[in-house]
């Protein structure tokens, strides 16, 4: 097991994504979902500027109708995957 204690959050986030792409246990996803949502209805969560910044432009892309489904959203990151 590897030590992350000099790591800062950003990068602690970014390796727990990486490890839940591998994880298939539904189980243990429900566990962890309702854990992480116990957390964050107990904070309140500010949003960074960068946070901001993704925000409008992602209202800007649903306005201009530069958005793609959740469908092909899906078969995109499928054939990400695909070819890793």
């Amino acid at each position: 097991m590897l030590i992350y204690n000099n790591m800062g959050t950003a990068e602690l986030k970014h390796i727990i994504a990486e490890h839940l792409t591998h994880i298939e246990d539904k189980s243990f996803l429900q566990d962890l979902k309702n854990l992480l949502e116990s957390k964050i209805i107990s904070e309140k969560y500010i949003l960074n500027d960068l946070e901001k910044k993704r925000i409008y432009i992602a209202r800007e892309q649903l306005k201009n109708g530069t958005t793609i489904s959740n469908n092909e959203f899906h078969n995109q990151v499928q054939e990400w995957f695909d070819t890793k």
